[in-house]
This record gives structure tokens, sequence and C-alpha cells, in this order.
């Protein structure tokens, strides 16, 4: 992620500017230099999506939840603006591809499909499933079976972004990255993120090697598909059907020991359970 070269005494500045005395100039500045932040979810969220969706689009859109962060940010929270504007330019981006409807209906009844075949098998044999065995169960060649996954694998990336409790500040809750109050901490709800988070551990020491290792190079390294492809030799295309198998097997695997709700934070969970525990 690109670097700005403001100091933090500096910014200070443009967001008393802003906030505090309405000023317009202070508030294209501060835009302006957190551009950088728009370039990278946009060049992230870009790898693997149809070749019609141009980087252009995505960094406009981008652009537009960028400015919403900036008008939203509430310093008062205590937390860097980084951490609160990228969820907010990736709902925006993500906003722009669901407008767009480039995931058809077909393909979305798919994705549901061949998750629920996931499921239902592990659970019928109580370990991981083989491609062969799920193409067998779908009634498909294995060859099929492949094209599927690399039809519906974007969406999968996609999914564990989509937006919780949208609000009309364009500031909604996102699957990945819902930002909590760290001055409030509810008993309950720690107990229940941690038992998940313990699940997903366990969930993810049953996946295969290289499942594991993809969901590590992307959620907890930050690479691209294209980059883990260079570090796995494999194709960009195969690394998003590794992904896809292995969230597919994630949901199975949790939606047997916790309620529907807790899945709403996934993406997030999967993350911090790697980040605490990169070597399962």
């Amino acid at each position: 992620m690109e670097s700005t070269t403001t100091t933090a005494p500096d910014l200070t500045a443009l967001w008393h500017s802003f906030q505090d005395e309405g000023d317009e100039d202070a508030r294209r500045i501060l835009v302006e230099k957190h551009v950088g932040l728009v370039r990278y979810v946009a060049g992230r969220l870009a790898v693997g999506l149809p070749h019609y969706l141009e980087f252009p689009d995505l960094y406009g859109a981008g652009l537009v939840g960028l400015i919403q962060a900036v008008d939203n940010f509430d310093r008062a929270r205590g937390i860097k603006f980084e951490t609160y504007a990228i969820p907010r330019i990736r709902g925006a981006i993500l906003d722009e591809l669901r407008s767009q409807d480039w995931f058809p209906r077909s393909l979305r009844r798919k994705a549901r499909q061949l998750e629920q075949t996931f499921a239902t098998l592990e659970s019928k044999h109580g370990r991981s499933v083989s491609d062969e065995e799920v193409a067998e169960e779908l009634g498909m060649s294995l060859d099929e079976y492949d094209r599927v996954l690399g039809q519906i694998s974007v969406a999968t990336l996609v999914s564990l972004e989509s937006e919780l409790h949208p609000d009309d500040s364009g500031g909604g809750h996102r699957v990945v990255d819902t930002l909590v109050d760290e001055s409030v901490v509810h008993p309950d709800e720690v107990i229940a993120q941690r038992e998940l988070r313990d699940v997903i551990v366990g969930a993810l020491a049953e996946l295969s090697d290289k499942e594991r290792l993809v969901l590590t190079l992307y959620y907890y390294e930050e690479l691209t598909l294209r980059e883990i492809g260079e570090v796995l030799e494999v194709t960009e295309s195969r690394v998003c059907q590794i992904h896809t198998k292995a969230i597919f097997r994630l949901k199975g695997k949790v939606e047997r020991k916790v309620n529907s709700k807790s899945l709403s934070r996934l993406g997030e969970e999967v993350r911090d359970a790697l980040k605490e525990n990169v070597g399962v």
C-alpha cells in the first residue's frame, strides 16, 4: 500500500481545519493525500474480476468511498483513518460491482449448490472430500467441475466483502472489515467470538496444505491472486479455484458447529485466526 509523506501533525491540522472550521480546501487535500488507499484496494479487488470491468471504473467507485470516508470520519473514536477508510472504499467498489449485476443468477445458484454439496458430503463422511467425490455428487465430470469453480471463484472472494448493515452515509459494516468500538467490551460477544475463532482454527487445520497456504497468503500476507500464483507456480485461475474450495470447506465445517448468524463475520474471523495461528 502506498504511504503518505504527510506528517502526523500536518494531517492533524488538516482534519482540524476541515472538521472544526469547515475548510473545503483541507477536505480536498485530505482526499488527495489518501488516494493511494483507493489504488491499493482497487488493485487488490481487480485481480480475477471479469475482463470487462476496467481498473478506472473500480478506481472511480473507490474514490467515492474515500470521499465519504473523509466526510464521515470521527477522530474521537481514536482509530487510524486508514483503518476506517479501507472498508468504506472497498464497499463502494463492491456496490458498483453489484449495481452492474456482473454475477448472473445462474452462477449464484451454482455457487449455492456447490457450497451445499461440500457441506453435505463432509458432514456425511466426517472428513474433507475430494474433487472427484464432489464432482460425482453433482453429476459432473472433473473438467465440468473445474469450469464451474472457475466461473464462481470471484464470487467467493466478493461474498466475504459483502455489506452487512448499510446506512445512508455509505458507512455500512462489511464482512471482512467490520469495525467495532474498542472502548466498549461486551462479554457475551467476546466469548462467542473466541469460540468461533477456535472453531475456525480447528477447521483450518483440516484443510489441505495448499488450501491453507492460499488462505494464509491472501488473508494474512495480503498477496494478490496473481502473486500467490507466482509463489505456487500455478495459474491465477487455479489459485481462484483453490481459494473457492477452501472457503466452501471452511463454511461447511463452521456451519455445523455455530449458528449461521455468526458466519456474517467469517471473512474477518478467518483473517484474525490466521494472524493468531499462522502455523496451523
